[in-house]
């Protein structure tokens, strides 16, 4: 009796393992695909080269390095620094991906003076974004480049500004693009059209300003008071570990700090939402 029973547990127990290997190589592989491909389509949009094995050593090493300097105050800041450590690279990848985009758009509008300029004084527009491209610094000299790149190996008009606006991601940049093609198309003076689009953007840049001036308080209350937990335990850990130690040692314990966990993640998406305007 005793030997089928422990044959039953040996059995239930190696079923359990081969389902939650194949259910972690699952999930491994959809993180793969999202995770890692997303990001190396951010880095090369951005001109940065680097591999997908690259970033998987520099999260680890993010990792590492977090959880180490998490063990000098205690073991759980040391946990929860591991694992703001392994998403540190995505969150900073998407950080650059979105510094690059507000640096293309403040470019855009000088950009399309110049082109405007440029197509008053006789040239196309063919002619005018080579122009703008050779003399545009970074961001914007970049994509103006490749986009003049692709027509002179062949490429149509419209698959080109399509493709720029791809790469780029920006929503003024899709606005310039839509208007461009609509323009060629249908004729009309495209220079003044440029102009009117380039005050827009700088009425619209001046509005996203004023927007972030006036939020600026609400988002940093949202980052001390989130952080506020966090300090608090490490303090009291390091100081008075009697007082923290024996939530460790208890089922109970670890159902509260999941629960403050949820709360927290909760509480920074309401006031994320309260503070993000949208023009």
């Amino acid at each position: 009796m005793i030997i089928l029973v422990t044959l039953a547990i040996c059995g239930a127990a190696f079923f359990l393992t081969t389902v939650t290997v194949q259910i972690f190589s699952r999930l491994f592989e959809r993180y793969r695909e999202r995770y890692h491909v997303e990001s190396l389509e951010q880095v090369t949009d951005m001109f940065i080269v680097i591999d997908d094995g690259q970033r998987r050593v520099l999260s680890l090493a993010t990792m590492a390095l977090f959880f180490s300097l998490g063990l000098l105050l205690s073991p759980i800041l040391a946990v929860i620094l591991a694992l703001v450590g392994l998403i540190a690279p995505s969150f900073y990848l998407r950080y650059l991906k979105q510094a690059r985009v507000e640096n293309f758009d403040h470019q855009l509008a000088d950009a399309l003076v110049a082109i405007a300029g440029a197509m008053r004084s006789g040239f196309t527009f063919r002619q005018a974004m080579t122009e703008v491209a050779a003399n545009a610094h970074a961001p914007l000299g970049q994509e103006f480049k490749v986009f003049t790149r692709e027509m002179q190996l062949g490429t149509p008009l419209d698959e080109a500004l399509d493709h720029l606006a791809e790469r780029v991601g920006s929503t003024e940049l899709d606005l310039f693009v839509s208007a461009s093609q609509i323009a060629l198309k249908v004729g009309g003076n495209v220079a003044e059209m440029f102009d009117k689009l380039a005050g827009t953007l700088r009425e619209r840049f001046r509005l996203e300003g004023r927007i972030r001036t006036l939020t600026a308080q609400g988002k940093l209350q949202g980052v001390i008071i989130g952080l506020m937990p966090i300090f608090v335990w490490a303090g009291f850990d390091y100081f008075r570990p009697d007082l923290t130690r024996p939530m460790l040692q208890h089922w109970f314990g670890y159902a509260v700090i999941i629960l403050i966990v949820v709360m927290e993640l909760m509480g920074a998406l309401v006031i994320r939402r309260i503070v993000q305007i949208e023009l």
